[in-house]
């Protein structure tokens, strides 16, 4: 939760129904409905039809913007998840979608001050005030579970209180009720996923994240491990209970902002730094940050990397398995015995399935191509187009990926290299790869070096 909140502080107010909250979401497909069928009939009354799709994209893409960020909670989580990775949806050319999207890291309506304040009171007593020496009441940034405010400590320091807004949690609930039908559509882009284990573990991490005692816990690691290093900040911790969480204030440029008006050497650092982050921090920390969304990160004045919002996390005692990383090194190495084995005994391919390996290798090459090189560059267009190969049904090679599946235990640790790779695309960054994938990816370079011939 990182990004600004709306000018005028918003004065939304959060809806915990959970029949509300449902109606809310399943107006968006309905309204976009009405506005193709509003299209169909200007083509038959001789209506400029592309003028009117272009209205219509872009009425579809504010809608769906302003209802997530004044719902907050799970569906705002989930419109955050897809922003990561905003290349992979329909292009437009007026970028309605991408601009929708990216506002949802940055430009969410808040509660008014008097809503969220009775949080402080229960919180951090009916005296809240005396901790700091100035508060200021103007909302700094709004996300799904909470909002931040500017603050000076009792020490001078300037800090962020970050507090949840009341009752999120029972609009967490609804939301993930509501949205596991929404996610089975999504099994159009998550082939072969199992929704029940896959909303099982959805609603575990949601609810981890309203705790803000365990991520107070977690940031105060990560302070720790990075307090004075020459890549990374993270702000130490100040104080946290399970609603209400302080931390120094940190500045510097969002992702967005960098990918929007950055310089070359500007978005390069920023992707070097930010792979590196999530590459090297499981083993350095023992956890993993798994809410991969650009509004989280900073690029300093000083050229670090500033990481936020420790809400979603994995713990990773002895750094990541080696999953991943062999299962990528294995497929990079052209050694589909090691592939299959890999996919078997991780469960992604069911006991009793038998599946054409050299088929599915050839299918999901295109996500080991940076892999592959030195040093790479992401775009959206690359993205893009890996993403339309691999979802082709014309691909021949297409049914083989269907009987892929996704374990559940598996999906935040994916979910987090999925966004690494869009969020790279998205800031048009040129970085070096394969070294540092050799380097810091437990199980990668065994994996490659095993499919070598001697």
């Amino acid at each position: 939760m990182t990004a600004p909140a709306d000018p005028d502080n918003g004065g939304v107010t959060l809806s915990t129904s959970r029949f509300g909250r449902a109606i809310r979401i399943s107006g968006l497909p309905v309204r976009a409905l009405a506005r193709t069928a509003r299209i169909e009939f200007a083509r038959l009354t001789g209506g400029d039809r592309a003028a009117l799709q272009r209205q219509a994209r872009s009425a579809t893409a504010a809608d769906t913007r302003r209802v997530l960020g004044e719902l907050k909670g799970g569906a705002l989580k989930v419109g955050q998840m897809l922003s990561t990775v905003d290349a992979l949806l329909p292009q437009d050319p007026d970028g309605s979608w991408q601009v929708a999207l990216a506002a949802l890291q940055q430009d969410n309506p808040a509660l008014a001050f008097d809503e969220v304040e009775p949080v402080l009171r229960r919180d951090l007593g009916s005296h809240w005030r005396s901790l700091f020496r100035d508060f200021d009441e103007t909302t700094a940034a709004a996300a799904s579970i909470g909002q931040v405010h500017r603050a000076t400590w009792a020490d001078g320091t300037e800090v962020a209180v970050k507090i949840q807004y009341p009752g999120v949690a029972e609009a967490m609930a609804a939301d993930v009720r509501s949205l596991s039908t929404a996610l089975r559509v999504t099994s159009v882009v998550a082939r072969g996923v199992a929704m029940p284990p896959l909303i099982a573990e959805l609603r575990t991490r949601l609810g981890e994240e309203l705790d803000y005692r365990r991520e107070g816990r977690h940031q105060a690691a990560f302070a720790r491990e990075y307090r004075d290093d020459c890549e990374f900040v993270v702000p130490p911790v100040r104080l946290a209970t399970p609603r209400v969480l302080v931390s120094d204030w940190l500045s510097g440029e969002p992702f967005a902002a960098v990918a929007r008006t950055g310089n070359r050497h500007q978005r390069d650092r920023a992707g070097e730094l930010y792979q590196r982050f999530f590459l090297t921090s499981p083993t350095r920390v023992g956890l993993l940050h798994t809410d991969p969304h650009p509004g989280n990160f900073r690029l300093l004045e000083d050229s670090r990397l500033g990481v936020l919002d420790f809400g979603s996390v994995l713990v990773t005692p002895g750094g990541l398995p080696d999953t991943f990383g062999g299962l990528i090194g294995a497929m990079l190495a052209g050694d589909p015995a090691a592939v299959e084995a890999r996919l078997r005994s991780d469960g992604f391919v069911a006991s009793g399935v038998s599946i054409e390996i050299e088929k599915l290798v050839d299918y999901l090459g295109p996500f080991t191509e940076p892999a592959r090189h030195e040093v790479f560059h992401y775009s959206r267009q690359w993205l893009r187009e890996q993403f339309n190969r691999v979802n082709d049904p014309r691909n021949p090679d297409f049914s083989v990926a269907l009987r892929l599946n996704m374990p559940a235990e598996q999906l935040f640790t994916h979910r987090v290299w999925l966004g690494l790779v869009g969020v790279l695309s998205g800031l048009d960054a040129t970085v070096v790869v394969r070294p540092e994938l050799e380097a810091h990816l437990p199980g990668f370079a065994a994996a490659v070096a095993a499919g070598r011939p001697d």
